[in-house]
């Protein structure tokens, strides 16, 4: 099994030595079979428009899939490259709108304000956001996570003091768990939160790439209060209120301060590596009121996590398949469209396949979730194979545009470097294959 261009997984690595020659049977079928005609016949159904259904046949789905697609061709595409190139945040009058439809309550229930609906909207919601911007879909994110971790972690004063907040868009939320030294292994976390004399906890250590940090008026941060426990055990959420940052003074919040960390694309919201001395947070911060219980009640929110931006990454993977196709239309070489060469038509039809592949997945990840369903190996899954679906997408649709690929004008640069990201973040591709290979290990024995 390809994870990547230099790296192979073996299923007998793992003794599963059954499934390793059942692989090697299926993929000389493979090869011994030839698709080229397949391969055409979708590329020049793709170049006459014809697409896919999307429909849930559901009318509610199908009218929520129409308003933010609606919504991301008319707000987002026609801005989102120029933003990424000036690396300028997103605009507040863009964040009001994308808080008007409804975007940052989506899985929020209603008597907090927010719109009450399960992760398969939530993946609808992101995917056409995404698919317009990777930044415009991951600023929901932030809402979601923090939203998830209230509502199943939270006391009673906190969700109704936050929830409603966050889904009107009042208040921006951040996560802000990863250390310089820390990103798997969150058991070695190292900042420290401790009691005050009056009750106040008090934080001190440093965190790094913090998406949003500035803008956001919520930190949902992940701190060591119990010192002498360690590991896990140790550790505790708090809900960390903070003023909103400026261009001129983006952390004016006393006891923190921060730097922008510049990336190659996933703009919009900026990366920061912060710092804490002394900086002071509400008595009534811890999330749940419990200490001890931060790793797990993140853990609670891990499966909604990598579903969601396994919704990213079909919105990236869907924007490369049409950058791609567009390219392959209207670029003439040796007296015809370009689609019409075999290899450039494998590509189009290929990316069609990985695309649908990953939504399909995605949503399965989704309806197993709003079942109620513990879904960690579909979740894996959906987020594994949808971020090399966005990645193999934005590179054959680079390829497609040849040398104007690799020019920053051409929005398909901008889709490359977006897609990297998502094969890190939410839980690498290796941490995910080791979580869904553990799991069907678990269930073998």
């Amino acid at each position: 099994l390809p994870m990547g261009q230099n790296e192979i997984f073996r299923p007998s690595d793992l003794g599963l030595d059954e499934a390793a020659a059942a692989l090697r049977d299926a993929s000389q079928a493979v090869l011994n079979t030839d698709h080229a005609g397949d391969r055409k016949q979708v590329a020049m159904s793709l170049a006459e428009g014809h697409w896919p259904s999307e429909t849930f046949h559901d009318p509610e789905l199908d009218a929520i899939r129409d308003q933010f697609r609606r919504f991301t061709e008319a707000e987002i595409l026609p801005n989102a490259h120029k933003w990424h190139l000036a690396n300028d945040l997103i605009p507040d009058a863009t964040v009001q709108a994308m808080a008007d439809l409804g975007t940052f309550g989506v899985c929020i229930p209603e008597e907090f304000g927010g719109l009450g609906l399960g992760k398969l909207v939530m993946c609808l919601v992101t995917e056409e956001l995404s698919r317009g911007w990777i930044g415009a879909g991951s600023l929901g994110t932030r809402s979601e996570i923090a939203g998830e971790l209230i509502v199943l972690g939270g006391t009673e004063g906190q969700k109704a003091h936050w929830l409603p907040r966050i889904a009107s868009g009042e208040v921006l939320p951040t996560a802000v768990f990863t250390e310089p030294d820390v990103g798997s292994d969150l058991g070695s976390l190292q900042t420290r939160a401790r009691r005050a004399d009056g009750g106040e906890w008090v934080i001190d250590g440093a965190k790094t790439w913090i998406t949003h940090a500035s803008r956001s008026d919520l930190m949902t941060l992940l701190a060591r209060t119990l010192p002498d426990q360690k590991g896990y055990a140790g550790l505790s959420m708090l809900l960390v209120p903070k003023p909103r940052g400026s261009e001129s003074d983006p952390f004016p919040a006393e006891g923190m301060a921060g730097s922008e960390i510049e990336v190659l694309g996933y703009r919009g919201m900026r990366e920061y590596a912060l710092s804490f001395d002394g900086m002071h947070a509400p008595g009534d911060a811890l999330l749940g009121g419990e200490e001890g219980q931060g790793f797990k009640q993140l853990m609670r929110t891990f499966e909604g996590a990598r579903i969601q931006t396994a919704a990213r990454a079909v919105g990236v993977a869907r924007r490369a398949l049409e950058l791609g196709l567009d390219y392959a239309l209207n670029r003439k070489q040796f007296g015809q469209a370009i689609i019409h060469f075999p290899r450039v038509s494998d590509k189009i039809a290929m990316s069609l396949v990985d695309l649908l592949l990953a939504r399909e997945l995605t949503y399965a990840a989704a309806r197993a979730k709003d079942s109620g369903k513990r879904c960690d190996i579909e979740a894996g899954m959906a987020k594994l194979l949808g971020a090399r679906a966005a990645w193999s997408n934005a590179d054959a649709a680079l390829q497609v545009h040849g040398g104007n690929g690799y020019a920053l004008e051409f929005e398909i640069s901008r889709l490359l470097c977006d897609a990297r990201i998502l094969n890190i973040f939410e839980g690498a591709g290796e941490i995910q294959a080791q979580v869904i290979a553990r799991r069907l290990l678990e269930q073998r024995n």
